[in-house]
Parts: C-alpha cells; sequence; structure tokens
C-alpha cells in the first residue's frame, strides 16, 4: 500500500505549488484593472484591435480583471513604451499594444527610446500584416513608376510611424521621392487629411484595415493602390508591385527584408520588465486562451477586423533576429529611416 500511494503523494505534492501559483493570481486580479495603453489614435487599426483584445481577454485571467483602452499616441508608439517600461506599474496591472516599429526602434538608434526591447516581457501578437503605398484620387501619382517621377506628400504620425518610416526608406533605398508632413495623431487624421487635400496619400497603411473599415474608398476608386510593403504579394493584389522588386543591391534588400519582417509580428502587446512570473505567465496563456475562443473570433469577423494571433514566442523569435542583424545591414537600415541621414 505504502509503495502504490507513494506516487500519487508525489503528484499531489508537485501540484500543490501549480494550484497555489493559480491562486495567488486570481487573488491577485480580482476586482482589479488592466490598463492597455494603445501606442496610436483612437478610431485606427491599433485602436480597433486592442479594444477586440480587451473585450475578450479578462475572462481568461484569474480573477477576471477588467480590461480598459488608454490611447496614448506619439512618436511612433515610443512615448506608450516608455511608459510601460518607466512610469507604469510593474505589478500587471498595466500592458501596452504598441506599433511595431518599437520592435526595431533600438537597433536603429531611434530618438526618445528610454526603454530596452527585449526586456519587455511580450504577451502575444494579434495580427500580421501587409500594408500599401495609397493616393488619393485626385493626385497626380497614380502608380508605382509615378513615384519616382516626382514628389509624393504623404502625412506622418510619428519617427518610428510605419507611415514616416517607409516613406524614408523607400526614399534610401528605391530613389522616389516621398515628401512627409509630420505632426498627425495617427492614421485616422492622416486619411482626414487626405480627403481634405492636405497631403496626397500614405506612405503605409494596413491592407487589411484598406479592406476593412474604408472599402468605400476601394469601391468609389477613391484611392490608387500603388505599392504593396510585404516580404510577398498579397493574394488580392496580384498586379500590384512590391517595394521588394525596385530594391537594387543585396546589402538593401536585406534591410528592407528586415524592416518587412516587423510585420510580421503587426500587433504586438507587453508588459513591463518588473512584472512578476506568475503574472506574465498567466497573460500569456489568457492570450492563448482567448485567440481560440468562437466569441472572440465571431467578434473580429462581426469588427471586419482580420486577425492572426500568435503568441510570445513569435514575437521573442523576431526580437532575437533583429539582435543578430549583421552591422553592414543594421547601419544600412538606420541610416534609411532616421530623418535628415
Amino acid at each position: 500500500m505504502k509503495i502504490a500511494t507513494a506516487p500519487l503523494l508525489g503528484a499531489l505534492l508537485l501540484a500543490l505549488p501549480l494550484a497555489a501559483h493559480a491562486d495567488g493570481v486570481a487573488d491577485f486580479y480580482a476586482g482589479k484593472q488592466i490598463t492597455v495603453l494603445v501606442g496610436a489614435d483612437a478610431g485606427g487599426g491599433y485602436d480597433a484591435q486592442a479594444r477586440l483584445m480587451t473585450r475578450h481577454m479578462g475572462h481568461f485571467i484569474p480573477g477576471n480583471p477588467v480590461m480598459v483602452v488608454q490611447n496614448m499616441p506619439g512618436a511612433g508608439g515610443i512615448l506608450a513604451a516608455n511608459r510601460i517600461y518607466n512610469v507604469a506599474a510593474q505589478d500587471g496591472t498595466f500592458m501596452a499594444f504598441i506599433q511595431r516599429g518599437i520592435l526595431t526602434s533600438q537597433l536603429t538608434k531611434q530618438q526618445g527610446v528610454r526603454y530596452e526591447v527585449a526586456k519587455f516581457h511580450w504577451i502575444g501578437n494579434l495580427a500580421s500584416e501587409a500594408a500599401v503605398v495609397v493616393s488619393w484620387h485626385t493626385s497626380p501619382i497614380k502608380t508605382a513608376a509615378d513615384l519616382f517621377k516626382q514628389e509624393f506628400i504623404v502625412g506622418g504620425t510619428g519617427v518610428t510611424g510605419d507611415n514616416e518610416a517607409s516613406a524614408r526608406l523607400f526614399n534610401a533605398l528605391l530613389g522616389t521621392k516621398f515628401k512627409i508632413v509630420a505632426g498627425y495623431r495617427g492614421t485616422t487624421d492622416v486619411i482626414l487629411a487626405m480627403e481634405r487635400g492636405e497631403v496626397q496619400g500614405l506612405a503605409d497603411w494596413a491592407w487589411s484595415n484598406v479592406k476593412t473599415r474604408r472599402g468605400d474608398f476601394l469601391r468609389d476608386h477613391k484611392i490608387n493602390i500603388l505599392m504593396q510593403s510585404a516580404l510577398e504579394k498579397e493574394p488580392d493584389l496580384p498586379d500590384v508591385p512590391l517595394a521588394l522588386d525596385y530594391v537594387k543591391n543585396d546589402v538593401d534588400r536585406k534591410a528592407m527584408e528586415l524592416y518587412f519582417a516587423q510585420k510580421t509580428i503587426a500587433r504586438p502587446s507587453m508588459v513591463g520588465p518588473g512584472v512578476p512570473a506568475d503574472r506574465v505567465a498567466a497573460l500569456r496563456a489568457a492570450f492563448v486562451k482567448m485567440a481560440k475562443d468562437p466569441e472572440f473570433q465571431q467578434d473580429a469577423e462581426k469588427s471586419k477586423l482580420e486577425v492572426a494571433p500568435t503568441s510570445w514566442e513569435s514575437v521573442d523569435k523576431l526580437i532575437q533576429m533583429i539582435a543578430t542583424t549583421p552591422p553592414q545591414v543594421a547601419a544600412r537600415l538606420t541610416a534609411a529611416i532616421t530623418p535628415h541621414s
């Protein structure tokens, strides 16, 4: 009898720390609120997907905390990342849903960075995406070839934001003639500026957002789709060239491929470096469970949001790839996307 019960007793003893771990996380989060800082303006794609996440993820966190969104646009997400790293409570009550440019912001030595990317605890990634260069229908820029012939005025929302960084990248590596009008709070404001005639288009607009949130522009032929910013062509844009089609040498190609690799981690979320390991693990597990939940999937479809969630390991894998980038490629990318370089 003693021999038979020994393995069972051992299993019970091993289970006790796990149960205490789960109970401790539930006790902490019960009755609490998790604030999700969104490094973009209200009404845009980042904001819409962050709100989708907050509507569902709390149900899978032990203790069922309420999750709320707080928009913090500015500097392409650097302001939100700085706050999560340096100011927000390091107890798991603050998360960030940030722009993907943050992933390479240290590598490319962007101004204002006060964090170490590798020290964030990544929770998950909600989507990957391709982007497109878009011109308004009244603009003289009608095709990709026109981008090399005359100035194209586009709106910008911050140095690490895609709509500015992509424009500088294309100018440096391809020889295009983008002119950035900076200072817009977010993509929503740039779109309004395009409609008003303040700018002629966008250097980087998520194709999924164009289709699902401004399908009327496509239906009414209000925009021209000029070029794709991705590693591979989108199936529904077979005749729109890739930016990579115009690269002139191997180093420039590798620099652009690294930049576009960020788009595979298009909607990352994280918590600060000081958050306890048990709460980080609980948040990561909740993200995975949320991604598989039929109600979450139905809400995404109803909200016309294209999501393809991946776990925190996918973000870590990209971070490691960025960290091992050859110096020549890192220097070329840095020079290309840094203002006034």
